[in-house]
């Protein structure tokens, strides 16, 4: 088995490196949708809304720049161009949302597709012992379920 210059498998760490430049689209998108419903949010909570939107798609930003450095630590190259971003995301584009209730449902929306991307890298992680990226990701997730929670609990909803 080759290895690559962090001791993983070169094979697997390609297979972890393209399911991370899938996060990757997606988490951008993620982001451009909070922009999005950060400048256009409208209504009575507009303030509220507006500093916590500031503060996730801050979070987002830092995230995307993780991810994108697991990708060249694992050897492989991110994705770095709008057309990649759109061809590989799953997470729907929100586009002239300023209602709460609408801004709030995309970005539950939103974790919920990430989670999905995240968990599978998860599994194909542990079983590269890839720990670097499985730690990454296991943080990820407890921060994004405790979002989601938080969003739900905004919504009224049930998680």
């Amino acid at each position: 088995m080759k290895l690559n210059s962090i001791g993983l498998s070169a094979s697997k760490s390609k297979l972890i490196s393209d399911d991370l430049n899938t996060l990757l689209a997606n988490f951008q998108r993620y982001y451009q949708n909070l922009r999005g419903i950060h400048w256009n949010i409208r209504g009575k909570r507009f303030f509220d809304l507006h500093v916590k939107f500031e503060e996730l798609y801050t979070d987002a930003n830092l995230k995307v720049d993780e991810i994108a450095e697991r990708i060249l630590t694992l050897g492989g190259v991110p994705y770095h161009t709008f057309e990649d971003y759109i061809s590989n995301a799953k997470v729907r584009a929100g586009k002239n949302i300023s209602k709460d209730e609408e801004a709030i449902r995309l970005i539950v929306d939103s974790l919920q597709e990430l989670l999905i991307i995240e968990r599978a890298i998860l599994e194909t992680s542990a079983e590269a012992s890839d720990e670097g990226t499985n730690a990454m990701m296991s943080d990820f997730i407890t921060e994004q379920e405790k979002t989601v929670w938080m969003m739900k609990a905004w919504l009224a909803e049930e998680i």
